[in-house]
């Protein structure tokens, strides 16, 4: 199966300039991905999940992660050059109003990282319009194309925290950082190196998305060190059908 909708493909919506700024800026903005109706079909969705859930207070936290079906898209990755993605893993983010927190500047490659680098690339889909004031993805551009100073990596088994951080986070410039506010049903397509952030939500409306993140598998080493790691009976399932 592939991930399409009423208002088409992904591969659609992707020009040559759009690659190139994919390729250049390290991220990119393709809108009308999902209709309205397909992105409120999502939230629906993922509200029926929160309602079946029985999760321990202890576990409560304003920003979750839950795993719902995989958004498989074919068209923008053949399109970029990907020949066999895997994908890695899915989150739901909710970003309520008035409470919707932080994210700080970061770089996904220091989660999920790869020998080489390059091989990861995030999918980050607006299910209601995301802006300044209730907490869009800011940028900075280029930023892609200096490596990585962090990584997160698992601690020897036996120990606690489970993980831990070796590097240290860069310091950015404020200045450097571009908005990109995007309508609901639009993509923004993520380079793992690209530095990026989001503020609080202050403003009265939500902010809901759904993100996954897909790797390059061909001629790619997954670091054993990284927090998520796929098992046999659970492997990173491939982006495209036969």
């Amino acid at each position: 199966m592939s991930w399409t909708s009423p208002s088409g493909t992904i591969m659609d919506f992707m020009t040559d300039q759009d690659v190139q700024k994919y390729i250049e800026d390290g991220y990119v903005v393709l809108d009308g991905l999902l209709t309205p109706q397909e992105c409120d079909e999502l939230r629906q969705r993922m509200a029926e999940i929160v309602e079946r859930m029985d999760v321990p207070e202890h576990c409560r936290t304003t920003f979750s992660t839950y795993h719902d079906e995989q958004l498989k898209t074919q068209g923008i990755a053949k399109k970029l050059g990907l020949v066999h993605p895997v994908i890695l893993q899915s989150m739901y983010i909710f970003k309520q109003p008035g409470i919707g927190g932080e994210v700080t500047p970061h770089q996904d490659a220091t989660f999920l990282y790869t020998e080489p680098l390059g091989r990861v690339m995030g999918i980050w889909i607006a299910l209601e319009d995301a802006t300044v004031s209730n907490g869009c993805l800011w940028f900075i551009p280029g930023s892609h194309k200096n490596g990585i100073t962090r990584r997160m990596v698992r601690t020897p088994k036996g120990t606690f925290p489970l993980t831990d951080f070796i590097g240290q986070e860069q310091t950015y410039d404020d200045e450097k950082f571009v908005a990109a506010p995007v309508k609901q049903g639009s993509v923004v397509l993520i380079h793992g190196e690209v530095v990026h952030r989001s503020a609080e939500n202050t403003s009265e409306e939500s902010r809901h998305a759904y993100t996954f993140h897909i790797m390059e598998s061909q001629d790619t080493h997954w670091s054993p060190d990284n927090w998520l790691q796929p098992t046999e009976e659970l492997p990173f399932p491939p982006l495209y059908t036969k």
